[in-house]
C-alpha cells in the first residue's frame, strides 16, 4: 500500500509529539515503554526491542521488547560480530532485511530465547551527541508489507531523539543516585569524626568513653549497610545484576530465612509462624532470599514487643506464586503506604527510633520487579501490616 502525503505528514506530527513526551520523561523504565510503544504505533509492526552496549562486556544487551515482559529480557546478550544489531551498531547505519532466515547474520538465539518468530526487520543506530550507544529495531510489518524508505527515514528520526532522551534519563538517575548517596552517608561520617575528637580528650571518663565506642561500632555497620544497599540498588536499576533463575523448594527457603532472624524475634519475645505447603517456585533464590530477609527484618522492628509473624506462601487465585509477611504491629498510616517502595524513604514515626537505610524495600521491588512480579503492602493503624509478593508460576 502506497503511503500518501497526509500519512507521512501526519506520522511525522505524530513523532513531533512523542518527542516532547521522550524529552519531558527522565524516567527510564517509563522512557524505554514510550519509545517501543512508539516504533510499533508508527511504522505498524509487531514489536521492538532496543538494545545498548554493555560497558563491561562490549554486547549488546537488550533493554527491553515490546512483546517481553522485564525477566525475559534481562539475561540476553546479543555478540557485535555475530548478528544483524551489531552489524547496525558498529556500521552505525540502517539496515532493513527482509527475510531474516536468509541472513547469516541473523542471531537465532533470541528467537529461540524469546519463543518470537522474527520474519523480518528494520534497524536503525541510537545516537547520543557524541557516539552509537545501541540499536532500535522494528520487527514483522504487519499486513504483509515490507519495509521502505519512509520506515527507515520515520526510525532514525524517532530514533535520534531516543538516543539523546535516553543519555539524558541515565545521567539524571546517576546524578541524582549520587546526590542521594552523599546526603545519606553524611550522617554516619559525621558521628564518626564526632566520636574522634572525644576519644581524644584525656579527661573523658571511662563509661563515657565505652558509649563512644559503642556509637563508632554502630556508625560503622551502618555505612556497610549503607554502602552495600547502594551497590545492590545501582546494580539492579543499571540492569546489570542478572537473575540465576533455578526452580526450588519455597518452604525451603523461607525456614532458612525465619532461623536467621529468630535470634533477632527471640529480642523482643517475637513468635514466627510459617504456613506454606509444598510449592516449587522458579527465581534467582539468593535475591529473593534477600527479599524474605528484609521482609521478616523489617516485621520484627517494626512488631510490637511480644507480637507476632506469620508468613503464608500459596498459589494464589490467577495461578502466580503469592507469599505474605504479615506482622501485629502498630501498622502504617494510610498517607504513608504509597511511599514505601521509594528510595530513602522512611516514615515519620519511627525514623528516629528504628535504624535502616531507606533502601531495603526499594531494593525488595527491584528484585521482584525483575522476575516478572509485583510487591504490595497493606496496613491497618494498630493492627498490623502485610507486604505481599507474587512471582510467576
Amino acid at each position: 500500500m502506497t503511503t500518501t502525503l497526509e500519512q507521512r505528514l501526519n506520522a511525522y506530527r505524530r513523532i513531533l509529539d512523542i518527542s516532547k513526551q521522550l524529552n519531558s520523561t527522565l524516567e527510564y523504565g517509563a522512557l524505554l515503554q514510550q519509545i517501543v510503544a512508539a516504533v510499533v504505533e508508527i511504522l505498524n509492526v509487531e514489536a521492538a526491542s532496543i538494545m545498548l552496549q554493555d560497558p563491561s562486556t562490549g554486547e549488546l544487551r537488550f533493554e527491553i521488547a515490546s512483546n517481553l515482559k522485564p525477566h525475559e529480557t534481562e539475561r540476553i546478550a546479543v555478540p557485535l560480530d555475530r548478528s544483524i544489531a551489531g552489524w547496525i551498531f558498529t556500521h552505525g547505519e540502517p539496515r532493513v532485511i527482509e527475510d531474516v532466515t536468509k541472513d547469516p547474520k541473523h542471531y537465532r538465539q533470541v528467537d529461540s530465547a524469546t519463543q518470537f518468530v522474527t520474519r523480518n526487520l528494520l534497524g536503525v543506530p541510537l545516537r547520543t551527541h557524541t557516539k552509537v550507544i545501541g540499536v532500535v529495531q522494528a520487527l514483522n510489518k504487519q499486513d504483509g508489507e515490507k519495509f521502505n524508505g519512509e520506515d527507515i527515514s520515520l526510525l532514525t528520526v524517532l530514533a535520534s531523539q531516543a538516543g539523546v532522551a535516553i543519555e539524558n534519563a541515565r545521567l539524571f538517575q546517576q546524578s541524582d543516585f549520587v546526590a542521594e548517596i552523599v546526603h545519606e552517608l553524611r550522617t554516619p561520617l559525621a558521628a564518626l569524626r564526632a566520636s574522634t575528637v572525644l576519644l581524644r580528650r584525656p579527661d573523658l571518663p571511662e563509661a563515657k568513653r565505652a558509649e563512644v565506642y559503642g556509637l563508632l561500632e554502630e556508625e560503622t555497620e551502618r555505612l556497610i549497610a549503607l554502602t552495600s544497599d547502594f551497590l545492590d540498588l545501582a546494580r539492579l536499576e543499571s540492569g546489570r545484576a542478572e537473575m540465576d533463575r533455578r526452580a526450588f523448594d519455597l518452604a525451603g527457603l523461607v525456614r532458612d530465612c525465619v532461623t536467621l532472624v529468630s535470634p533477632q524475634a527471640a529480642g523482643k519475645d517475637i513468635e514466627i509462624f510459617i504456613e506454606i505447603g509444598e510449592v516449587e517456585a522458579s527465581g534467582d533464590k539468593s535475591k529473593l532470599k534477600q527479599v524474605l530477609l528484609n521482609l521478616l527484618t523489617n516485621a520484627i522492628k517494626y512488631n510490637r514487643h511480644g507480637g507476632q509473624v506469620l508468613v503464608s506462601g500459596y498459589i494464589n487465585e490467577v495461578g502466580m506464586v503469592q507469599v505474605d509477611v504479615r506482622d501485629t504491629g502498630h501498622g502504617i498510616r494510610p498517607e504513608n503506604l504509597p511511599n514505601m517502595f521509594r528510595k530513602f524513604y522512611r516514615v515519620a514515626d519511627t525514623a528516629n527510633t528504628v535504624q535502616g537505610t531507606g533502601l531495603g524495600l526499594a531494593i525488595c521491588k527491584h528484585i521482584i520487579e525483575a522476575h516478572g512480579g509485583s510487591i504490595w503492602v497493606e496496613s491497618v493503624v494498630d493492627e498490623g501490616t502485610t507486604f505481599s509478593f507474587v512471582l510467576p508460576f
